[in-house]
């Protein structure tokens, strides 16, 4: 019988210049996707900040988690958060990314989009703590959103995926030096979606 956390997706490989990114679109299988994310929902300890944009104040769109090794915050867009220590759910996730993108990761940053309403706008994953050429490994489950790229210097290179329930993106190389990404808004109607980003802080 196969392993609850056993993945069995063959990767595709995105033909994308400056970028070195692989989709695994049924890294876990669904009855092992559906029990993982009505686990995260339950019982990760969710929470909003607040963000300032163009000098304003708001609550950012979505709800969110950091978990990793310990005396390893991590910042971003003036936020910045301290690590809940690793649970047994993650660490066997982390185990099973690490098999397939030959990295050691330190944290992991969950994202808790509710619905369509909820987003993360244009940005890159390079924050200096990620250290040079830092390798992203983004599992989605729950609802498919879509997942935009587009390159920092080429204004025609663009790129759109579904992320899938269960599935991992791999982002490597020079990616995040040349590719910005979002999940834009969406008015269809559509359920909760949660990602789960693991890094590398150094």
């Amino acid at each position: 019988m196969k392993s609850l956390f056993e993945s069995s997706s063959t990767p595709l490989f995105l033909d994308l210049p400056d970028a070195e990114i692989i989709y695994y679109p049924q890294f876990f299988d669904k009855p092992a996707a559906d029990i993982i994310f009505a686990e995260l929902i339950q019982e990760i300890p969710w929470q909003q900040d607040e963000i300032q944009v163009y000098g304003k104040t708001h609550p950012q769109p979505r709800l969110t988690a950091l978990f990793g090794n310990e005396g390893k915050p991590y910042s971003y867009s003036n936020i910045k958060m301290q690590p809940h220590p690793w649970n047994l759910l993650l660490q066997k996730l982390k185990t099973e990314i690490e098999n397939v993108s030959d990295a050691n990761f330190t944290t992991v940053l969950l994202n808790y989009y509710r619905d369509g309403k909820d987003s993360n706008g244009w940005h890159a994953d390079n924050e200096k703590e990620l250290g040079i050429n830092p390798i992203i490994a983004s599992v989605s489950f729950g609802a498919e959103r879509t997942f935009q790229l587009k390159h920092k210097l080429y204004k025609d290179q663009k790129k759109s995926i579904v992320l899938e329930h269960g599935s991992l993106l791999l982002m490597k190389g020079t990616t995040q030096h040349y590719w910005k990404h979002q999940i834009p808004k969406t008015a269809k109607p559509i359920g909760p979606r949660i990602n789960g980003t693991f890094r590398v802080i150094k």
